[in-house]
């Protein structure tokens, strides 16, 4: 069967496009069409999609008051042209799967975001992911977290020789994210991720993700194998 998709933008021309371009595949097809939040929530009670595509800035309710009860019935893939960092950020607390600002993306990333998003795996375009960086790096204040210096990076990148992309992959695997989802967020193949964590581990003396995460944040001392 087809994944269901429900559409919910303001913009009818919007709308039509999105349409015409998921009813081009057949493992793609369109349940329904709303102009604003409260339409999208009764259409996702009536029809019961597996994917919502969801607009930000809509009259009426908009999508970031709509966003908590739509994740409740079906994964949402925010598609706005609102790409702010804090409309980013609380999209995604708010439950969203994934974020792509118009004029980022091609039809076949579009194509293969709400695939991803009804798989589970999340998918930024460029200012989405850079948001997300950002609100990781925003954690400095905390004291077991790490301190992003004027180049960013961690305090530990230093001690353990990471570079700057080990460091980022570093800091989103201390955040809790999946392989695919720092390949969608870093915007590079699941195989690159593998290959940099290899060199973190060997680098950190870590043969697990919670040693290497000690490590990382402080919990556990340079050349102590484990950490508890």
């Amino acid at each position: 069967m087809p994944l269901r998709v429900l559409i919910a933008d303001d913009n009818p021309v919007v709308r039509a496009g999105l349409a015409a371009l998921l009813t081009t595949h057949p493992d793609l097809s369109v349940a329904a069409e709303a102009a604003d939040g409260r339409e999208a929530l009764r259409l996702a009670r009536a029809h019961r999609p597996d994917v919502v595509l969801l607009d930000v800035r809509m009259p009426g309710v908009d999508g970031i008051s709509a966003l908590p009860h739509l994740a409740q019935l079906a994964p949402v893939l925010m598609l706005t042209y609102s790409g702010e960092p804090e409309v980013v950020r609380e999209s995604l607390r708010l439950g969203a799967g994934g974020y792509l600002v118009h004029g980022e993306f091609t039809p076949d990333h579009l194509l293969a975001a709400v695939r991803d998003v009804h798989e589970g795996r999340a998918n930024f375009t460029t200012s989405a992911a850079t948001a997300v960086l950002a609100e990781l790096r925003s954690h400095s204040s905390q004291p077991q977290r790490y301190m992003p210096q004027s180049q960013g990076g961690s305090v530990n990148q230093p001690m353990y020789g990471l570079s700057s992309r080990e460091a980022e992959v570093m800091d989103l695997i201390a955040s809790g994210m999946s392989n695919q989802q720092i390949a969608a967020t870093c915007f590079i193949s699941e195989k690159t991720v593998k290959n940099h964590i290899n060199r973190i581990f060997a680098k950190l003396q870590s043969t697990t993700r919670s040693e290497a995460i000690a490590r990382w944040l402080g919990t556990a001392r340079p050349g102590v194998t484990g950490h508890g």
